[in-house]
């Protein structure tokens, strides 16, 4: 951990390796067969409404990477994004397509990795990074705590009945 102004931040090696599993983890989701996409029954947030939702995770997640990657980069930088990580050129294409020497690419491929592991981590509410609790979070329901009934109701709410 290396401090600045007194706080401590992950060093830059460790917010690449961050960027480089979350980006593992969509390349994943992406290329999954999606014949049959996986839908999970999840708890809903405390307060009124329903207490259970329907969600599709891989979608989801494949949408907040797009998305936040796109908000948070600069547009020359998101130009290497979109290219390099979401299209799977090269770094020789990039470079010609960009018009950037090789040095420059690779230098702003290490920023741009450092600068979304970061916002992949301290994303709020709900950050992209640790893989494990976006996928199944506390908010995840186990086949146990489904009451058939109760999540019936729920779901199909009676009033409108």
């Amino acid at each position: 951990m290396n401090g600045r102004a007194g706080k401590e931040s992950p060093c830059n090696c460790v917010l690449r390796n961050i960027f480089r599993a979350c980006y593992a983890r969509f390349r994943e989701c992406v290329e999954k067969d999606k014949q049959i996409p996986r839908v999970q029954l999840e708890r809903g947030p405390g307060g009124g409404g329903r207490k259970y939702f329907w969600s599709r995770k891989e979608e989801e997640y494949i949408a907040d990477f797009c998305l936040v990657s796109k908000r948070s980069l600069e547009k020359d930088e998101y130009e290497v994004f979109k290219f390099h990580f979401l299209m799977g050129a090269d770094w020789r294409l990039c470079c010609r397509r960009l018009k950037i020497d090789k040095g420059s690419f690779f230098h702003m491929v290490y920023r741009i990795e450092q600068k979304l592991g970061r916002v992949y981590r301290e994303l709020e509410p709900y950050a992209l990074f640790p893989l494990d609790e976006y996928f199944s979070g506390s908010g995840r329901l186990s086949a146990k705590e489904i009451k058939p009934q109760d999540a019936f109701n729920d779901l199909f709410d009676k009033k409108a009945a």
